[in-house]
């Protein structure tokens, strides 16, 4: 299961699936109020959205399922796969890219950011195509989604408790601003399991210009954890 970053949608992770495939299959989630899912009510708050994937995953749950989650996607992922756990089935693996450990979460903001703050931080951060904000008709279409996923982000409170049990992938950009030194390692902590760390070239969306090297990663780990059976 992939999770995408604050704005982004299940497209983002076409050619990971495409890589991965036919022996794992890849279910690319699509938050509520944005392209298939345009006319449902967008989510500010993470609890919300774990809960909801944790209802759509209870009939999976037989199987062995690993997530991936991309910045704002891989603190969902880490409350999902808690919940998944807490209910007997914990995740084969949880891969986090893009995001420091959410014993480290810090607001972004000290104040509610007007919209040109919002656009510019997105546009630095790459990962969107420069086009779409010289259209200031696409613009203000994307900005409710965009708001209402860094409402998630700048909302979420980590609360202490048990650790996962499964093995945690922490993948991020050497030169990514939103993962200071130490808040990638500091991911150890939250697992009883294997902890591995991978820094490679490139900023907050590095996985677009090393996309062979994640996706050998991915399935590399996969192999060794699910040797008979599909993902």
């Amino acid at each position: 299961m992939c999770l995408p970053h604050a704005g982004g949608s299940a497209s983002f992770y076409a050619g990971l699936a495409k890589a991965l495939g036919p022996r794992i299959d890849t279910l690319a989630v699509q938050y509520p109020g944005r392209m298939d899912r345009l006319h449902e009510r967008l989510l500010t708050r993470i609890d919300d959205l774990a809960e909801g994937l944790v209802a759509e995953l209870t009939p999976w749950s037989d199987r062995g399922i690993a997530v991936f989650g991309h910045s704002l996607g891989a603190v969902l992922g880490f409350e999902v796969a808690r919940r998944l756990q807490a209910m007997g089935r914990p995740p084969v693996a949880l891969f986090v890219s893009g995001r420091g450990a959410p014993s480290r979460h810090r607001r972004e903001f000290s104040e509610r950011p007007d919209d040109r703050t919002l656009i510019e931080q997105v546009r630095q951060l790459g990962g969107t195509d420069p086009r779409v904000f010289d259209n200031e008709e696409l613009v203000q279409l994307a900005l409710p989604v965009i708001r209402a996923d860094y409402e998630v982000v700048e909302s979420y409170q980590y609360r202490p408790g048990p650790p996962l049990s499964c093995p945690v992938i922490a993948l991020n950009g050497e030169d990514d601003p939103k993962v200071p030194d130490g808040d990638a390692t500091a991911w150890a902590e939250h697992t009883t399991g294997a902890f591995e760390e991978f820094t490679m070239p490139g900023g907050h969306f590095y996985l677009l210009d090393r996309r062979a090297e994640v996706t050998g990663i991915v399935a590399d780990r996969l192999a060794r954890l699910t040797p008979t059976q599909p993902v």
